[in-house]
């Protein structure tokens, strides 16, 4: 019996509009176009703007896009799936919103949060859905408003984080093309070196929490840096060894762009060139579950049928993990 895997058949990303660079950063808080670079390799970042504008927005003008893309219309859709850290709010689903907005009424969905990881595991869950036969057609959505949990007075943070989300269709392949596999892990002892403190059923909304910015991110930096070394590279040559690839027969390495020093440092790992390497982090920022379907979309005109990928993310709790890809299509 022919095996059935889930390949990806279209992909679409979406940035807002305003762009927050370097200097104007300069001004906000005691910091340098320099210092970010040399630290993060960002240059500037999208912010979503508008009253009343969330998650929820950003992934509706991905999933929009990519319908608009596969020429797929709304009600083929079996189920979305949304990898978000930033719900509009804590209930109903953005994920149900999201299909609200663009239409889908024949499809359940539900979010799945996993931190910067997100995407990745969110694409394990939607994969299996595919596999099991169950179903033809499933949106994979990855957004982000990190703007939204962003101190703007923390020169430590606010640097990092931008806001914008991605979208995949999933659909059954019987030609060896598709999710080829996945890892993932979690370990919940990581979880006091990034985490947003208030908000939460232990810690709920107060007059104190928000005088004390508790809403925010909180990250220890040199922590959060050296597990996601470790973890990312780790992973991603684990993804390698289980599936006999070598640096040579990988086409790109598709990694979250949370730092750019941890993106080399999985590469080298690897043994990939640069060239290798997806990276847009100096245009978007750490855009947490955004990343990686950003991309995918900016390098689709550059992907080939057959092409080998290995994704990989790190992410607070911590979780972290990789998948192997095999692109199922030419570029349009």
């Amino acid at each position: 019996m022919t095996k059935v895997r889930a390949a990806i058949t279209g992909i679409h990303g979406w940035a807002p509009e305003y762009i927050l660079t370097n200097e104007e950063l300069e001004r906000m808080v005691d910091t340098s176009d320099e210092w970010i670079i040399s630290r993060t390799g960002i240059r500037e970042r999208h912010i979503l703007k508008g009253e009343g504008k969330g998650t929820s927005d950003i992934g509706a003008e991905a999933v929009k896009g990519l319908l608009k893309k596969t020429n797929t219309s709304p009600e083929e859709i079996d189920l979305l799936i949304l990898a978000t850290v930033t719900p509009d709010m804590l209930f109903p689903a953005s994920s149900n919103i999201i299909c609200d907005k663009v239409g889908i009424k024949n499809a359940w969905s539900f979010d799945i949060n996993a931190a910067c990881s997100g995407f990745l595991f969110a694409l394990n869950t939607a994969a299996k859905f595919i596999e099991s036969g169950q179903y033809k057609k499933v949106v994979l959505v990855g957004a982000d408003k990190m703007s939204s949990i962003t101190d703007y007075t923390d020169r430590t943070t606010c640097i990092l984080f931008g806001d914008a989300g991605g979208a995949v269709l999933l659909e059954p392949n019987t030609d060896g093309y598709g999710v080829m596999d996945t890892k993932n892990y979690t370990d919940g002892s990581g979880r006091i070196y990034l985490y947003q403190t208030a908000g939460g059923s232990v810690k709920p909304p107060s007059h104190e929490t928000i005088d004390a910015h508790e809403h925010f991110i909180h990250q220890e930096g040199q922590q959060v840096f050296k597990f996601a070394v470790k973890g990312m590279a780790d992973v991603s040559v684990e993804m390698m060894e289980r599936n006999n690839l070598t640096s040579d027969s990988i086409a790109y390495l598709v990694p979250h762009q949370a730092n750019l020093r941890i993106i080399d440092a999985t590469a080298r790992r690897m043994g990939l060139d640069p060239e290798k390497v997806m990276i847009n982090i100096q245009r978007y920022g750490n855009t947490t579950n955004g990343t990686i379907p950003m991309c995918l979309h900016e390098w689709e005109h550059k992907l080939k049928k057959g092409d080998n990928l290995i994704l990989a993310a790190f992410g607070g709790g911590f979780t972290w993990g990789a998948a192997y890809v095999k692109w199922a299509y030419d570029p349009a």
